[in-house]
């Protein structure tokens, strides 16, 4: 009897061993597991049993172009320094004819990814678009971090697939945050460094939410005078701005049909108790709406996420 006791709790301790969580480190001086954040990701088994990995980035510029594959989840990407634990590639559309979508510097397809205190940069010279991070997987959070690019900064990559950016710093040119995918932007920086479109969603139409921005703060660089907040990249695209700070220097009509009057019968644009110059509504194109109390009260990001499985991993980056 006392032999079966000694194995149930060899047996017991392995169990609890291989569901823990492994941890590894990213530093570029050679201290650490690896010296490329790639690397530390091809490390990690497929949907790996153990659990979540953290990965510890030191500071250092990794010059990577990094994928984050479909078969690798349950990820938590941790930098030391969000100024100084920078990822940066230099890719955009217009060398050797690649498109818009190879073009990202991070490209997550896996599920359950959260990204904390790192810049992602595609620091691309202006020629095209040019993407830092593309996103195809679901359940995927940014925590203070940094997204820096120009054109097409950020794109969300999939319809039905979920995002959380909880203050963060975002900056580009044109159409800087745009896809079909559900994103909930809250406490974060909008920073506009060329008179364009800050969104461009393409939200489906069966799609209830597409980019919703929840007491952000919207900058502008100087001179830009006539930022509008989106245009549709596609007839249904779905963009909230509420309890934000625009500036003086959105665009009055604040939204654009992209050329096509079709769009301003479908594209679902609002925006709700916004304040700053940027927020007078006095001119606003006729067919963008404000929301009414109650529609507001119905827009929580507890809904918008949650999705058909609950979704609350959001909920560790709340105040």
């Amino acid at each position: 009897m006392k032999s079966i006791n000694v194995l149930l709790v060899i047996v017991l301790l392995s169990v609890s061993v291989s569901l823990s969580a492994r941890e590894i480190t990213v530093d570029l001086s050679g201290k650490g597991d690896f010296t490329s954040l790639q690397e530390a990701i091809n490390s990690v088994r497929a949907f790996d049993p153990a659990g979540w990995v953290t990965i510890h980035v030191k500071k250092g510029v990794y010059k990577e172009k990094v994928i984050i594959p479909t078969h690798t989840t349950r990820v938590r990407i941790v930098g030391e320094d969000k100024h100084e634990t920078i990822l940066v590639w230099y890719d955009h559309a217009n060398i050797n004819k690649m498109g818009t979508f190879k073009t990202y510097t991070l490209k997550i397809g896996g599920s359950e990814i959260i990204l904390e205190n790192i810049t992602i940069e595609n620091a691309a010279e202006q020629l095209g678009q040019a993407v830092a991070v593309h996103v195809e997987g679901d359940k995927i959070i940014f925590a203070n971090c940094r997204l820096l690019g120009n054109q097409d900064t950020y794109y969300g990559g999939r319809a039905d697939c979920r995002q959380y950016f909880y203050r963060c710093y975002i900056e580009g040119t044109t159409d800087y945050i745009f896809g079909p995918s559900t994103a909930w932007f809250e406490q974060c920086q909008i920073h506009s460094k060329r008179n364009s479109y800050i969104t461009a969603a393409s939200t489906p139409e069966n799609q209830p939410y597409g980019f919703i921005f929840n007491k952000c703060t919207l900058t502008l660089a100087d001179g830009v005078d006539k930022m509008y907040l989106g245009r549709p990249w596609r007839a249904y695209a779905m963009t909230v701005f509420r309890n934000s700070e625009l500036p003086e220097g959105i665009h009055p009509q604040g939204w654009e049909n992209w050329r096509n009057p079709d769009n301003e019968k479908t594209a679902r644009y609002a925006e709700y108790k916004n304040t700053g110059k940027g927020a007078d509504l006095s001119a606003r194109a006729s067919w963008s709406r404000s929301l009414s109390s109650r529609e507001a009260r119905k827009l929580t990001v507890d809904r918008v996420l949650k999705g058909h499985d609950g979704w609350s991993g959001w909920k560790e980056f709340r105040d």
